[in-house]
C-alpha cells in the first residue's frame, strides 16, 4: 500500500497539484501574506524547545524486547505523525503565492553510511500515515535505511545529483530554472518529486547523534517543505523542585524552523503545547489516534486507510 495516496478527495478540483490541494477556505490575510512574503526565506519562523527526556528513555528500554530498533529518534518523528494527524495546518504549503495542503506525510532524514568525515552521506524519504503508531514508524524508518544503508549503494536522489552534477554549467542553469518553474505550476515530474528531499512534509536531522548541539537550519526555497527540525546532543541539567531540592535530569534541544504563511503564531503554539504533551506520554503512540482531523481549508476528504 503506497503512503503517498492514502489521503484522497471525494472529488478534484481546478488548481490542485498532484501532491497537495489547494487551501480555499482560509483568512483573506492568510491568501494575501503569500504576496509579500513571497519566499520561504521571508517567512521564517525560529522556535526552541527543551524536552526532558527520562521518562522517554525508560519507554525505549521497557520496548526494547517488542520494538528492538527503538530510538529517541523514533518517539520524535512518531510524536511528530501523531502532531501532524491532529494538527494538519502544519502539514500545508506555500508555493507560487498559494497554499496547500500536502496530500501525504514523509520525512526527510540524512542518513551518514559511515561514520568518517569522509564517508558518504544520502537522504530518505518515509512515508507514513497519519494514523500510524510508533511500531509502524520504527518499521517503516528501518526499511527506507536499510535500501540505503551501504557504502556505494546509490538511491534515486544519490542518483539524480549525479546525473545533474555532470552536466555542463549552462545546460546545469537551464535545468533547474526548468525545475524551479515547473515545480511552481506543479507540472515537475513526479520522480523528481519523489526523490527531492526538499519536496517533504518535515526535514529532520539529527545532529546530537555525532555530539553537536541543535541548530537553526534555513528553510529551503526549493521544494514544499515548510518544517525543518534539528535535534542536538543529550545533556544533564538540574533544576530546583517545588521543595528546594536539586533534581538532575536529560534533556535534548529541538530547534524548529517554520514558513509562518501556512498558518498563524496561536495555531503554531498550540501545536508545540500538544507536542510537548504527546512526548510527556509516549505510550500514547503504542496505539493509533481516536482520530484523524483533516484540513477544513481543502474541504470534505475521507482517508482510505
Amino acid at each position: 500500500m503506497n503512503e503517498l495516496n492514502q489521503l484522497k478527495y471525494y472529488r478534484w478540483s481546478f488548481g490542485d497539484r498532484y501532491d497537495g490541494w489547494r487551501v480555499k477556505k482560509v483568512d483573506a490575510v492568510f491568501s494575501v501574506i503569500p504576496y509579500f512574503l513571497r519566499t520561504r526565506m521571508d517567512a521564517q519562523n525560529f522556535f526552541e524547545e527543551r524536552l526532558d527526556i527520562d521518562l522517554i528513555e525508560s519507554f525505549i528500554k521497557e520496548h526494547k524486547v517488542d520494538i528492538p530498533d527503538l530510538s529517541l529518534m523514533h518517539v520524535i518523528m512518531a510524536a511528530l505523525v501523531r502532531l501532524i494527524s491532529q494538527r494538519p495546518h502544519l502539514n500545508r504549503f506555500v508555493i507560487w503565492n498559494k497554499i496547500f495542503a500536502r496530500n501525504h506525510l514523509n520525512f526527510s532524514i540524512a542518513v551518514k553510511r559511515s561514520l568518517s568525515d569522509e564517508g558518504e552521506e544520502t537522504l530518505i524519504k518515509p512515508y507514513f500515515l497519519p494514523t500510524d503508531t510508533i511500531q509502524d514508524i520504527v518499521r517503516k524508518t528501518r526499511i527506507e535505511q536499510d535500501k540505503n544503508q551501504k557504502v556505494g549503494q546509490q538511491n534515486s536522489s544519490d542518483f539524480i545529483s549525479k546525473i545533474l552534477g555532470a552536466l555542463p554549467e549552462f545546460l546545469l542553469r537551464f535545468v533547474v530554472f526548468s525545475l524551479l518553474h515547473l515545480d511552481k505550476v506543479g507540472l515537475m515530474p513526479r520522480f523528481i518529486n519523489k526523490a527531492s528531499p526538499w519536496h517533504s512534509s518535515i526535514f529532520l536531522t539529527n545532529i546530537g547523534s555525532i555530539g553537536v548541539e541543535s541548530i537553526y537550519h534555513h528553510l529551503y526555497e526549493f521544494g514544499t517543505c515548510s518544517m525543518f527540525v534539528a535535534m542536538g546532543k543529550k545533556s544533564r541539567r538540574h533544576s530546583i523542585d517545588k521543595y528546594g531540592d536539586l533534581k538532575s535530569h536529560k534533556s535534548i534541544q529541538l530547534k524548529f524552523v517554520l514558513d509562518e504563511r501556512i498558518c498563524d503564531g496561536f495555531y503554531y503554539a498550540s501545536s508545540m503545547r500538544l507536542l510537548n504533551k504527546i512526548l510527556s506520554d509516549p505510550s500514547v503512540l503504542l496505539i493509533p489516534p481516536n482520530e484523524v482531523i483533516v484540513d477544513e481549508g481543502v474541504g470534505k476528504i475521507r482517508v482510505d486507510l
